[in-house]
């Protein structure tokens, strides 16, 4: 048994101060003067109590073509919790050729069992579209995937045609779809001109994936989904005004159920970072790439008027050495990806609410309650109520540092916010009832997380 006491505790929509009682992994009680003689009492006086962070969009254990990220179940889920992050939902790496949808899932249970310290879930991957396909969305939908995530660029993406399909059966179904929007045929026409043309530097990568391919791309599938009954569609990590723009003009023209995620990386870093000495630039190489700080501004905006719903990480972590450095010659060599799991909640925190850019309030719905609401894992997960899963995180807002990969606990070798110094930071992190994370060190234990089977929509 726990009690946290003096702290205050914050939900997307109030904060008071108030003890909380925590026995058999859940919840017990909220209220003031909360007392039991057995329970270990943690004072959380001058602190805020929030409910632990859900990161609805990860890469854990990814194989992209000959390089797979450093971060496994286990690794990636202890700098998650270490972050306070207490559940992801992971998206799925693409399987071989042809291979049934429930093929990978079957293949990153095999991976996260046993290995994941925190709960997490799994979006399925729709790689082609049959009947097959379309019947076993149904099947997984009953055992807890209630997304899928479709691409309209790289190896396995979807024609019009199969997205519009996929998104009457989602409709059908009450599952989401999520989707990574970007013209792949402009972005590969792009590639190869830079290429041929000798244009190989990192700031290329940038170049050839310009903010047009994201927002045709996202105008197209929004314009699929209407089509389809209005299918709920969830565009993953926004970086652009003229990205978050469709998304805007959609919604005022009276489509329902689009939902939206932009990144930490694409709130806080401009393309400049790609031209950064001694091949460091290889560092940001991911897609969508860094973009401009007008679109920085942008999607602030939209955080805090509620055109983006969730701040997400997109973590896919390789290494700096070895990995990444692949790209040293030609941009096109290095793989998509960078970590993020560990420094989202440090990061937004600093960055959004100690810089009055949004609210405590506002902060929890982005990274707490909007995520297990729209992926079916509320009120588990996301809240702070009377038995709900006791997956907490206390936030000292008094602390001021300098973030270096050498506080951060996953396996990769670098971060993308080396430097930067931050105000708040993560005083303990409670998962499933037991202290995870205090005193900058990881207290919990490989395989007490457990697969979330979750909800479809209404």
């Amino acid at each position: 048994m726990i009690i946290i006491k003096n702290g205050t505790i914050v939900t997307e929509s109030e904060s008071y101060c108030s003890d909380i009682m925590i026995e058999n992994n859940k919840i017990s009680c909220i209220g003031t003067n909360l007392s039991n003689d057995n329970a270990e009492i943690i004072d959380a006086l001058g602190m805020y109590i929030i409910p632990g962070a859900v990161d609805v969009h990860t890469h854990m254990d990814l194989q992209s073509g000959n390089s797979r990220s450093i971060d496994d179940f286990y690794t990636g889920t202890v700098a998650a919790v270490c972050g306070g992050t207490t559940s992801i939902v992971d998206h799925v790496a693409f399987g071989p050729k042809n291979c049934a949808l429930r093929h990978q899932i079957d293949e990153y249970h095999k991976l996260a069992n046993g290995k994941a310290v925190i709960d997490y879930g799994f979006h399925g991957v729709v790689q082609h579209v049959n009947d097959e396909v379309l019947s076993e969305m149904e099947s997984l939908a009953k055992e807890g995937i209630s997304s899928f995530k479709i691409y309209m660029t790289y190896d396995f993406k979807l024609d019009d045609v199969s997205i519009l399909k996929v998104l009457k059966k989602a409709k059908e179904l009450g599952v989401i779809i999520a989707v990574h929007a970007e013209n792949n045929d402009v972005i590969n026409y792009l590639r190869e001109n830079y290429v041929s043309n000798g244009c190989l530097e990192t700031i290329y990568h940038a170049k050839s994936r310009p903010d047009h391919c994201e927002a045709e791309a996202i105008s197209r599938v929004l314009h699929l989904a209407a089509l389809a009954g209005d299918a709920p569609i969830y565009i993953v990590h926004i970086s652009t005004e003229k990205g978050l723009d469709e998304i805007r003009k959609a919604r005022a023209q009276g489509q329902k159920n689009i939902f939206s995620e932009t990144c930490t990386q694409y709130l806080t870093m401009t393309e400049q970072k790609y031209l950064e000495q001694d091949n460091n630039g290889l560092k940001y190489v991911m897609s969508p790439p860094l973009r401009q700080s007008n679109d920085i501004d942008a999607l602030w905006k939209g955080v805090q008027d509620g055109a983006i719903n969730i701040i997400a990480t997109d973590h896919c972590s390789f290494n700096l050495k070895g990995d990444k450095q692949k790209g040293i010659n030609d941009f096109t060599k290095c793989p998509n990806g960078a970590p993020g799991v560990a420094e989202r909640v440090r990061v937004i925190f600093s960055e959004g609410v100690m810089k009055k850019k949004i609210s405590i309030n506002r902060f929890v719905e982005l990274l707490c309650t909007n995520p297990a609401k729209i992926y079916g894992l509320y009120p588990k997960k996301g809240s702070l109520i009377p038995g709900g899963d006791a997956d907490i995180t206390i936030i000292n807002p008094n602390s001021e540092y300098t973030l270096t990969r050498s506080m951060l606990h996953g396996a990769v070798d670098y971060t993308c916010f080396e430097g930067m110094t931050l105000k708040g930071d993560i005083d303990i992190v409670i998962q499933s009832g037991k202290v995870a994370y205090k005193n900058n060190k990881f207290l919990g234990k490989k395989g007490d997380g457990k697969f979330i089977k979750r909800k479809v929509i209404g």
